[in-house]
């Protein structure tokens, strides 16, 4: 993996209820970012550094819409602009640091590092069903993961792991050996199969409106550079398979999974997920949430595991089919980055 990542593209950065009135730090594929939010909503992610001794903003204060930097006082608004230096009596002349864009949506604030103009907010990944009603969501959570965020990426192309890695949730009848579909597409890979009546896996079992075997579709999408949603649909045996109605009684759910590089061997992982049953049930979103989270600190014990075989490593790695996907998205990640270094 090469230690650079794209950089015109919108990375989740912080939760907004992290944010809260004042100001946070975070690094964001190397970049350290102050964030605060504005006193109309809006949100502001400047370079975390003060010109003067490079002190973090991040351990200043907010004023209103200016940050004001915890060592002498310097004062930098929206923009990056200085706009007060009170121990030099006026702003020395080109002081500033750098500002990007930011934005807010889905309880997430996301940044753009890259070229400004490029940075549409309707580009950031989107939510089906945000707000809908008969959709439940459960609340938003996230992990830091010592491993590259490409590992993660190859992990979710990748779900015949869950006969392994989730044996008591994801796991299922089929999961370890049925070959995937791969769809490729200008935004991303996609991997998916049907698995036709088998038993529910644990984790799922008790929400399914129906009683029985199953059909179950395991849908893998993962979008350049480093988002994925997660869909698992489950209907009545008999009742599935690719280009069929939905069964009324379906079971659909959605999880969206924003994989932010911090640096090299560094990710913030954020999800939540939506789901079309029992959507008011705050108990359900409670239950699916803790589910959730025990089995991704699974993941993050092999991926951390693997980040440190891979380092200490002297001898190749291979392939196997089950890696197709990952591949090919890693391939085309890497042309991606090529355009951009040419820029």
């Amino acid at each position: 993996m090469q230690p650079m990542f794209v950089r015109n593209t919108w990375y989740a950065a912080a939760w907004e209820r992290e944010v809260g009135d004042g100001l946070i730090g975070v690094t964001v594929a190397g970049e350290p970012l102050a964030i605060h939010r504005r006193v109309d909503g809006s949100y502001t992610a400047l370079h975390d550094a003060c010109p003067h001794r490079k002190l973090p903003l991040s351990m200043g204060r907010v004023h209103g819409d200016v940050v004001e930097c915890g060592y002498h006082g310097m004062r930098f608004d929206g923009s990056g602009a200085c706009v007060a230096a009170p121990t030099n009596g006026t702003v020395p002349p080109g002081v500033a640091v750098r500002s990007f864009p930011a934005h807010a949506r889905y309880g997430l604030v996301w940044v753009w590092l890259g070229d400004p103009v490029l940075a549409d907010p309707a580009t950031i990944f989107e939510v089906r069903h945000w707000g809908e009603p008969g959709w439940g969501c459960t609340v938003g959570d996230d992990m830091v993961v010592a491993c590259h965020h490409g590992y993660i990426t190859d992990n979710l192309l990748d779900p015949s792991h869950v006969a392994w890695v989730h044996p008591a949730s994801f796991a299922g009848a089929g999961t370890d050996d049925t070959p995937m579909e791969i769809t490729l597409a200008d935004s991303g890979v996609t991997v998916w199969r049907w698995l036709f009546d088998t038993p529910p896996p644990p984790f799922y079992a008790p929400y399914l409106p129906f009683d029985g075997n199953c059909d179950r579709k395991q849908q893998y999408e993962v979008r350049y550079p480093s988002h994925a949603l997660i869909t698992a649909i489950f209907t009545p045996a008999g009742e599935g398979g690719e280009d069929r109605p939905l069964h009324p009684d379906a079971f659909v759910m959605d999880s969206y999974n924003f994989l932010t590089p911090v640096d090299e061997r560094t990710t913030r992982y954020f999800w939540f997920q939506m789901r079309n049953v029992q959507a008011d049930d705050n108990a359900v979103s409670l239950q699916f949430a803790a589910s959730v989270k025990a089995a991704f600190a699974e993941d993050k014990v092999v991926l951390e595991a693997v980040q440190r075989g891979i380092d200490a490593s002297t001898t190749p790695i291979i392939n196997l089919r089950s890696d197709t996907g990952g591949v090919r998205f890693r391939r085309r990640l890497e042309h991606l980055l090529e355009a951009e270094r040419a820029r």
